[in-house]
């Protein structure tokens, strides 16, 4: 079993990624600090690595918790979101041994990045989500110079967002949100998503990441409750 996960794990972080070289499923910590995978943009931080999620049950949505304690000047937090219906989410297996917070995909999980939802959070270091973006957007360009970049608005979220669409030159794309849940939580998070640019189903399933992001929610870490991710300093 540690031989398979292993196997997909290192086939991932060989063919993933929102930036042309995909070499994981997730944007990559900032300039400003190391990575604990070599990841593709350059959009945070510190990256934070999930050890564990709870889920619970709201009404017919199933809702999915990743959290982290407080850890230097990083206080302690929570992200809930709900995933589509038949999607499955992982924080301990396959997304951390691809370094990244949360992954929510459908069917079963085969290393391939396309269709598969990424959940990254990072300690706030640039000044805003303008500047997370722009840096984001400048690494991805600099990595393939002929791919179009545009907007990609979700709107009715509850935390600040701001998202960008890559359309590469390989024919694929990449759908990244990055999220602000506000100052005093110390952190930025960023939602994302590889899908093949000419997938019959493209529309609806990036339809289900703005979903994913609009039902994302912050609630402050408390005291008793299972820490599953921790920060790292940069």
């Amino acid at each position: 079993m540690r031989a398979t996960l292993i196997a997909l794990a290192l086939l991932l972080v060989a063919t993933t990624g929102h930036s042309v070289d995909r070499t994981a499923v997730a944007p990559v910590a900032a300039s400003s600090a190391t990575s604990p995978i070599p990841l593709s943009t350059s959009h945070g931080a510190s990256h934070v690595s999930p050890r564990a999620a709870t889920a619970a049950t709201q009404g017919d949505a199933k809702t999915v918790t990743v959290s982290g304690g407080a850890d230097e000047s990083v206080p302690g937090w929570s992200i809930v979101t709900v995933p589509p219906a038949g999607w499955t989410s992982d924080c301990c297996q396959y997304a951390r041994a691809i370094g990244v917070n949360l992954v929510i995909y459908q069917g079963d999980w085969t290393g391939n990045p396309d269709r598969v939802m990424v959940l990254n959070v990072w300690p706030r270091k640039l000044p805003s989500l303008k500047a997370e973006r722009a840096a984001d957007q400048a690494s991805y360009v600099k990595k393939d110079p002929k791919a179009a970049v545009s907007a990609f608005p979700v709107t009715g979220t509850a935390m600040t967002c701001d998202g960008v669409l890559y359309q590469g030159s390989d024919h694929m794309d990449d759908a990244v949100v990055f999220c602000d849940p506000g100052k005093a939580t110390g952190i930025r998070l960023s939602w994302s998503m590889t899908v093949a640019a000419k997938d019959p189903q493209r529309a609806s399933v990036l339809a289900l990441l703005r979903q994913v992001v609009q039902k994302s929610t912050y609630t402050k870490y408390q005291r008793g409750y299972k820490s599953t991710s921790r920060t790292s300093a940069p």
